[in-house]
């Protein structure tokens, strides 16, 4: 039985894209642990209160945050001239749907 006869569609070439965004967001070890320490804390965290539970610089936490922000892992929140950053509850839902669907076991979620 071929997907479409199972009612799984195969995988769009935007959705492939989108997807590989977010394993390639995930490819850095460093990256996996700046999204783990952040939904640990279940609260926005300042790259200064990151940089310091990471044996990493300012600047290389910041940058990871920009590739975790890009693919809406992590959302920014402004507060006056600094920014917190929390995780993106909807990744809870979509990243799980992503990977079935992208082991054929259901269609892409439709939005996140």
């Amino acid at each position: 039985m071929n997907t479409s006869q199972r009612g799984v569609q195969p995988l769009s070439h935007d959705d492939a894209v989108t997807y590989a965004g977010w394993f390639r967001a995930l490819s850095d070890p460093m990256r996996v642990r700046l999204l783990n320490l952040i939904a640990s804390e279940r609260r926005s965290m300042s790259v200064g209160e990151l940089v310091e539970l990471l044996p990493i610089a300012q600047s290389t936490v910041s940058h990871h945050l920009k590739i975790l922000a890009e693919v809406r892992f992590i959302l920014p929140e402004r507060q006056g001239t600094s920014t917190r950053y929390k995780v993106n509850e909807a990744c809870l839902e979509c990243f799980p749907a992503a990977v079935r669907s992208i082991m054929g076991r259901e269609s892409a979620p439709s939005a996140c």
